[in-house]
């Protein structure tokens, strides 16, 4: 996905002059991502720009910089660091152009990365979709894999809205086939396995331990899963989950980030809203402890959501349907 993603960054160099790239370390270094090697010997240190250690100062830049007309993409080395810039995302490139009549546009893209797994401790290891979901003016893209990564990162370029885009450091190394041409992914949720029997509903590193689980499912119980990649959580394209709830009637949310206030319950409430009558059992959601992401591994281990917790939920939902039958 590394790999994806800096293709796709030099793809959107050579497309347009306007677009430029700002960040900690990107230039020389790569960036804490390591996405952004070999861009300042391509373009240059006027479009591939080192920072001070300030999100504040990186992303009001950006923003200052779209609304004048360039297209810029800054990189902000952990989610983790949004509490420090949250006033540029929240008031200023949220709103501007909606408070502007829609004559200013915004076309700014923040990379980031999220996640737990690799040993990073609770204050870089943090999943915190569901707060920038919340924010009306902002759209939230978060791949699963190298290709969506590519084609997601190439329209979000490529949108006049502010992007920010979310990807999981424990997804750099995953491979999978990767076109060299370039092409563009729509903000769409993506059915990964069809099925009949249950619906998994899951975005970034759980979208993996979710076909996983549903290969398992399969195999050891018969139980035919549908696993749904949601991919982009602002813009929701919510058809495919609502037509998935309404086959099989039984839905599991998987997500990293912590049950409480996490995504997974606006999903929930949303397919509840549109498909109750068709819904079989209670809607359940797989997802990490509200506690902070611990440093120990074996405590590490036990907080990010694995294979026998999402096969766990679905037996449990099956099972409450065999019971009321």
């Amino acid at each position: 996905m590394r790999e994806a993603i800096n293709e796709a960054l030099h793809i959107a160099f050579n497309s347009d002059e306007n677009i430029f790239m700002i960040g900690e370390d990107i230039a020389t270094y790569g960036g804490q991502l390591r996405c952004s090697y070999g861009l300042v010997e391509r373009f240059g240190p006027e479009r591939v720009r080192d920072t001070p250690i300030s999100e504040m100062a990186i992303v009001g830049a950006g923003v200052g910089a779209a609304i004048a007309g360039k297209r810029p993409i800054v990189e902000l080395s952990y989610i983790d660091f949004l509490g420090s810039c949250f006033d540029q995302v929240l008031n200023q490139a949220a709103k501007i152009r909606y408070m502007y009549g829609g004559y200013v546009n915004v076309p700014l893209v923040i990379r980031t990365q999220c996640g737990a797994g690799l040993g990073n401790a609770a204050q870089h290891s943090q999943s915190l979709e569901a707060i920038l979901a919340h924010i009306p003016g902002i759209r939230v893209v978060i791949p699963s894999n190298a290709y969506d990564a590519k084609g997601l990162l190439l329209h979000a370029i490529r949108d006049n809205n502010p992007v920010v885009f979310i990807e999981h450091k424990a997804l750099y190394k995953k491979k999978c086939h990767v076109p060299e041409d370039p092409y563009e992914i729509d903000y769409t949720s993506d059915i990964k396995r069809k099925g009949d029997d249950v619906t998994i509903i899951t975005y970034s590193a759980m979208v993996d331990r979710s076909l996983q689980a549903a290969e398992q499912l399969n195999s050891e119980f018969g139980i035919d899963a549908e696993v749904i990649d949601v991919r982009v959580l602002e813009p929701l394209d919510l058809q495919p989950l609502i037509g998935s709830a309404q086959k099989t009637g039984r839905v599991v949310i998987v997500h990293e980030a912590c049950k409480k206030g996490g995504f997974g319950g606006e999903l929930a409430a949303q397919i509840q809203e549109h498909v109750f009558d068709r819904l079989k059992g209670p809607i359940l959601r797989v997802a990490a402890p509200d506690v902070p992401v611990p440093f120990a591994d074996n405590l590490e281990r036990q907080y990010v959501p694995d294979i026998s917790k999402i096969i766990e939920a679905v037996t449990e939902v099956m099972n409450f349907h065999r019971s009321e039958v």
